[in-house]
């Protein structure tokens, strides 16, 4: 099947957080902060800087998912985050994450965005996905914050 045939669709997660936009930014990018979707890996490689490559593997069910990409855009100052991300899910084609971060009543609006996912079931899962992740940096952040 030819890539350019493939029919897209983009998924947008949102999310206030109360923590700093810093704070969001660090904890987003720090592979060994439990907030971090980057924590639990199988395997991963990463630097989490403009450039740089990410390979990280996600064992479900006793099957191994791969996941990789580029990043794109690393600005703490700005509060973006871009990078690709190709996946079995995302048929052969490289999707793009989009992560921006506004400081707002004394805690962040998360903004992600993944566009150029298939509009098939697969590709729709990743709202899903990246919901159960952003949740767990809210939470991870919020008892970091209590404790």
């Amino acid at each position: 099947m030819n890539p350019n045939d493939i029919k897209t669709t983009d998924v947008v997660v949102s999310r206030h957080i109360a923590a700093s936009p810093g704070d969001v930014f660090d904890a987003w990018l720090d592979p060994t902060s439990p907030a971090s979707m980057w924590s639990d890996a199988g395997q991963l490689v990463f630097e989490g800087t403009e450039g740089s490559i990410f390979y990280w593997l996600v064992e479900n069910d006793g099957t191994n998912w791969p996941h990789f990409g580029r990043f794109l855009i690393v600005d703490r100052t700005a509060g973006r985050i871009e990078h690709t991300f190709m996946s079995p899910f995302t048929q052969g084609l490289e999707t793009s994450v989009a992560i921006t971060l506004a400081a707002s009543g004394g805690g962040t609006d998360f903004r992600l965005v993944h566009a150029g996912l298939p509009d098939d079931e697969n590709g729709r899962q990743h709202e899903q996905g990246w919901g159960h992740f952003v949740e767990r940096l809210s939470t991870g952040l919020a008892q970091r914050t209590h404790a």
